[in-house]
């Protein structure tokens, strides 16, 4: 049975085994530490020994982890990021200016923010705000490590864990085509008729054969060129381009905008900011309803 009462790890135990668990290579993991790959060994042996548990399978098929190297894995990397975090907001709260990071994807917060802002800096409690954007899906590791105070994000698509948030407008789901593709003359859409079509991957080789992509312009432009369509919130009718439609798709999961900062956080600057967004919210939702997803006629 393992001992419960084991003395718990540090920091650095866990920087090395996370390296181990994600490279899943000794080698590579090692040359990423900087060390040589032995007492990189002995480090993940004794940590085992330690915690009375096996993290890491090993045979002549390569490395993979166990359900509790899982675990550690998953626990130790968000303990990691905590730690850097933590660093990055004490430097940022110990300067003479302090300001209020605001971190989004171009684009992210469908039309809202200039009512936030407006309503942010008559708080009393405001602060200068810069605005930082991000690639899709990077606004959540920004505030996770310190880099962002809050960030615009989008359920439910991307991980909230750790975070307090606010949801602020929920936006129906379009497919955005080409006028010259085969449903681009339906008045909606159904997520079974879009089965097979490449669609854009914003992480890595996507199974239908899309492209990789790193930010939406890309993704438009591949539209036009009718590589691929996509499946955007309704807030993008606004700016379509002449060459492309907008259709409904009845059963995709709406994308809800979404306010977050870190859990427990005790700044008055970000206090602020999520009241301006609550209070401006409801005259930008109203805003964004009122458009109608652009369509052959």
């Amino acid at each position: 049975m393992t001992d419960l009462s084991r003395p718990a790890v540090d920091s650095e135990d866990v920087r090395k085994f996370v390296a181990v668990a994600q490279e899943l290579h000794f080698g590579r993991a090692a040359q990423r530490l900087g060390m040589a790959q032995p007492p990189l060994s002995r480090a993940i042996r004794q940590l085992e020994q330690r915690l009375g548990v096996e993290l890491l399978i090993r045979n002549s098929r390569g490395v993979r982890l166990t359900e509790a190297g899982e675990v550690l894995l998953h626990e130790g990397s968000k303990a990691l990021e905590a730690v850097s975090a933590a660093a990055r907001k004490a430097q940022r709260a110990g300067t003479a200016q302090p300001r209020l990071v605001v971190v989004m994807k171009p684009g992210g917060d469908a039309g809202l923010l200039a009512g936030i802002l407006e309503a942010y800096e008559r708080d009393p409690d405001a602060v200068p705000a810069d605005l930082e954007f991000t690639a899709p899906g990077e606004a959540a590791a920004r505030l996770r490590d310190g880099r962002g105070d809050v960030a615009f994000l989008h359920k439910p698509y991307e991980d909230l864990s750790g975070f307090d948030s606010e949801e602020l407008l929920t936006l129906r789901v379009v497919a955005v085509l080409h006028r010259s593709h085969r449903l681009a003359r339906r008045r909606s859409l159904q997520m079974a008729e879009l089965a097979g079509e490449p669609m854009p991957s914003w992480a890595g080789p996507n199974p239908e054969g899309g492209p990789r992509v790193q930010h939406a312009a890309e993704v438009m432009q591949l539209i036009s060129l009718r590589r691929l369509i996509a499946l955007l919130p309704e807030s993008v009718c606004a700016s379509l381009r002449e060459d492309l439609v907008a259709i409904p798709v009845l059963d995709a999961e709406p994308n809800t905008i979404v306010l977050a900062w870190p859990e427990r956080s005790r700044s008055r600057a970000v206090a602020a900011f999520v009241r301006a967004a609550t209070e401006s919210t409801a005259i930008g939702s109203a805003a964004i309803g009122s458009a109608e997803p652009a369509q052959v006629v």
